[in-house]
C-alpha cells in the first residue's frame, strides 16, 4: 500500500483496525482481485458515528458514513455493538473479511451480496448478509434518536447513500468488519 494511503487512512480509521484490514486483504489476495479500494467497518464506534470507512488505496483518499448493524449484535439497542455472530437466526453482524458480490433487487430494494471469507463470517451468503439501504440508517435518525436502527445482520446504509457505496465498492472488493 502506498504511504499516502496509510497517511490518509490514519485520520479516520483506527491504526490497529487498518493493519487488520490490510492483513486480511493480503491473506485473501487469491479471492479479492480488485485491491484498489476497500471498506472498513469499525464496530468499536457507536452507531451514531460514521464508522463505514472507504479507503482508496491508490490515491490515499478516505471517506466515511453511517452504517447499521444487526439487532442481535446490540440486543438492548444501546447504539454499541456487544457481540458478533455467524449463526443462522442470530440477527447479528459478523466480523471478518467479506468479498462484494453481485447486485440484486430484494425486499430492501437494490442490494449487494457478500461472501464471508473467514470462519467468523463464512455463513454470510447463506444468511443473506448483504449491503442495502434502509430508512433506519438515514442521517436524520441520529438527531431524532441518537443512534441508528438495526438490521438483521446486514450492512444497512442511508437511503441516499447506497449509490455512492455501490459506485465505490463494485464487485470483487473487500469489506472488513471488526472492532479495533
Amino acid at each position: 500500500m502506498p504511504q499516502t494511503a496509510l497517511d490518509a487512512a490514519r485520520f479516520s480509521v483506527d491504526p490497529a483496525l487498518l493493519r487488520q484490514a490490510l492483513f486480511a486483504l493480503d491473506q485473501h489476495s487469491g479471492l479479492v482481485k480488485a485491491r484498489d479500494r476497500i471498506a472498513i467497518v469499525d464496530f468499536t464506534a457507536p452507531s451514531s458515528d460514521p464508522r463505514l470507512h472507504f479507503l482508496d488505496v491508490v490515491s490515499g483518499k478516505a471517506s466515511r458514513l453511517l452504517v447499521a448493524y444487526g439487532s442481535g449484535s446490540d440486543p438492548g439497542h444501546t447504539g454499541f455493538l456487544e457481540r458478533f455472530s455467524n449463526a443462522f437466526g442470530s440477527n447479528a453482524s459478523s466480523e471478518g473479511a467479506f468479498l462484494t458480490g453481485d447486485y440484486y433487487t430484494g425486499k430492501h430494494g437494490r442490494s449487494q451480496r457478500l461472501v464471508g471469507l473467514d470462519p467468523t463470517n463464512n455463513n454470510a451468503l447463506s444468511r443473506a448478509i448483504v449491503i442495502h439501504s434502509a430508512w433506519y440508517a438515514n442521517d436524520d435518525m441520529i438527531s431524532a434518536h441518537g443512534k441508528l436502527g438495526r438490521s438483521q445482520g446486514c450492512f444497512a446504509v442511508g437511503e441516499d447513500k447506497l449509490s455512492d457505496v455501490f459506485s465505490f465498492l463494485g464487485e470483487g472488493r473487500m469489506v472488513f468488519a471488526a472492532r479495533a
